[in-house]
């Protein structure tokens, strides 16, 4: 499944303008870093999650390009945080900037990114945009403390691990496309659905995401890495439910215990495999991508609907 970019490409130019702009500092150090993370950024699927559920309701406006420069701006901030908190040298292939800049000029640049994104809004009134996205920032806040606290016991349940990634991850997701469909309509009750369909895709996008840890093909992180970093993901979480005590207490003191031994972890993965942990996520995976779905075919059908359609299929069908 490809991304829809043709239907954004004039769209996504202009975003490409923008957004340089809106991070641009007059301090050296500043524009160096920026430069460097604008040259090194991802698929830009919020950005592009952004400007179609603006377009999916009228032509894409300042505003809209504000509320994608606003996600990207957020979304880039969280991962620059987040190689400090990991001890990441590495990010999307490349040095991270907390490899190239360490600890403290790293942390600085995250919080300048968040600065210059409440000044973009608040610069041009985009009040309501703000709000939707600054509830997004807490959400994510929050569920990165709640898996935190829940990694120390290693006592999840599914309900758990839900609202973990609703916080963490479609969160962003939701208020991407919150935030495109009220650039161009101001209609609360669009705004809300298109939220509950970017939360769905997010629902869908983390769970993929957790099912990459237990795939062989090379899809751009270690095979294991979240049972060595002892997150509890939707298949683990299946799989230590359904098995029996003796099995479940092993696997739970070498995640505990014996988490950098590759071995060990291989026996955990292939637990999870044997007793169902792979097929309940997937079958969880696609239910949130069929909601998702439903949510968005209740617009009239066009191109941008479509292209919509196609970015929530890339979403769950994705290879890396």
């Amino acid at each position: 499944m490809q991304l829809p970019t043709h239907l954004l490409k004039d769209e996504l130019k202009t975003f490409e303008i923008k957004f340089r702009h809106a991070v641009q500092s007059r301090v050296a150090l500043l524009d160096r870093i920026t430069r460097y993370i604008v040259k090194r950024k991802g698929k830009q699927l919020r950005p592009m999650f952004v400007l179609l559920s603006a377009k999916l309701f009228a032509p894409v406006s300042d505003a809209s390009y504000r509320a994608a420069s606003l996600v990207e701006i957020l979304h880039t901030a969280t991962l620059i945080h987040d190689d400090v908190v990991d001890d990441a040298a590495e990010r999307r292939g490349f040095f991270s900037v907390y490899a190239l800049w360490k600890a403290k000029a790293t942390v600085l640049i995250g919080d300048y990114l968040l600065a210059k994104g409440l000044l973009l809004s608040l610069d041009n009134n985009d009040h309501k945009i703000l709000s939707i996205l600054s509830d997004a920032v807490r959400k994510m806040s929050e569920g990165e403390l709640l898996q935190i606290e829940k990694a120390r016991s290693l006592n999840l349940n599914e309900d758990v691990y839900y609202e973990i990634i609703r916080n963490k991850t479609a969160s962003l997701l939701a208020s991407a496309c919150a935030a495109g469909a009220w650039s161009t309509t101001q209609d609360e009750n669009v705004c809300e659905k298109m939220k509950k369909f970017g939360e769905h895709t997010g629902m869908a996008f983390q769970i993929k995401d957790d099912l990459f840890d237990y795939a062989s093909a090379n899809i751009g992180k270690p095979t294991g890495n979240d049972i060595k970093e002892k997150k509890l993901t939707l298949p683990l979480i299946y799989a230590l439910n359904n098995v029996d005590s003796p099995t479940r207490k092993k696997m739970v003191y070498i995640i505990k215990n014996e988490n950098t031994k590759k071995e060990k972890v291989n026996w955990v993965i292939e637990q999870v495999e044997k007793n169902g942990g792979i097929k309940y996520a997937t079958e969880k995976m696609f239910a949130f991508r069929d909601e998702a779905l439903d949510i968005l075919r209740s617009f009239p059908e066009n191109p941008v609907r479509q292209g919509l359609e196609d970015m929530v299929l890339f979403v769950t069908d994705r290879k890396y």
